[in-house]
């Protein structure tokens, strides 16, 4: 088979490489992809910003069918509807891995980075991290549940109650997906884009955003105090991975507020850690 590939380090060298078709080896299974999303991190592997180990397939938001299983297999069989976590190596017996956060281990390996990802027809992953999709649910949603689910731990991890005033900073895809599950719990919420955006605030709109805002015309500091009796948001979460935005959401979250990253930089910045 063919995929896209990181084929050395350093900015760019990416193309197509020739690859074996996968087989499946104990514990594991082959999905047909169908669809598979270019994340941020595709971008940061092309400018050489995130570690990988080229030759490598990229891709790791992906959804497809199971075409063999592997032996000792049992939660899913050829035919099945399927996506898959990210990670393809881990040991197993660190802190986090007993601790049920597999994704922070330090031996971690990713599809996409460290082992062959899903830019190509056929993926290889441990049956332990495919999930079955629900019916109903397309191969094209279900190439979203990897970003949906970072922006559902950030949610949690920053307990968005009903009451909270949530400004989301970035509205793409990682941004649009944080809206929706952010107003999912309750929150008064606020998109922040640039005139680069403008399709993206439109789009926002029509999910609910309860106010967009362009920054590069109006100053959202004013309006978030105004909403928040001059305290400032309760939460922020920056989506879009920008210097700019990163600052722009210290200036906006309230004492004793919660600031939650989520879009990837792919390089140091500059910013205000005394406020």
């Amino acid at each position: 088979m063919k995929g896209l590939a990181k084929l050395a380090r350093g900015r760019g060298h990416v193309g197509l490489m020739d690859a074996a078709d996968p087989t499946a080896i104990p514990g594991h299974v082959v999905i047909e992809v169908a669809a598979c999303g270019v994340c941020g991190t595709d971008i940061h592997i092309h400018d050489d910003e995130f570690p990988t180990v080229p030759p490598v397939i990229m891709g790791h938001e992906l959804a497809g069918v199971v075409t063999e299983v592997g032996k000792g297999v049992t939660r899913c069989g050829p035919g099945d509807r399927v996506t898959s976590e990210t990670y393809f190596h881990v040991c197993g017996w660190c802190d986090h891995c007993r601790d049920g956060r597999a994704n922070l281990c330090a031996e971690r390996k990713s599809i996409g980075s460290g082992v062959n990802g899903a830019f190509a027809r056929y993926v290889l992953v441990p049956a332990q991290n495919v999930h079955a999709l629900p019916d109903g649910s397309s191969l094209e949603a279900g190439a979203l549940t990897e970003p949906l689910a970072c922006c559902v731990h950030a949610v949690e991890m920053t307990k968005v109650e009903p009451s909270d005033v949530a400004v989301i900073s970035g509205p793409g895809a990682i941004g649009l997906l944080t809206l929706q599950v952010v107003r999912a719990a309750g929150a008064t919420t606020v998109v922040l884009g640039t005139s680069a955006d403008e399709h993206r605030l439109a789009v926002a709109r029509r999910l609910g955003a309860d106010h967009t805002l362009n920054v590069d015309e109006i100053d959202p500091t004013a309006m978030v105090r105004d909403m928040t009796g001059g305290y400032g948001a309760d939460i922020v979460f920056e989506c879009s991975g920008a210097a700019r935005s990163a600052a722009t959401c210290l200036d906006l979250v309230r004492r004793r507020g919660r600031y939650a990253q989520i879009g990837l930089f792919g390089k140091p910045i500059s910013w205000d850690l005394e406020q």
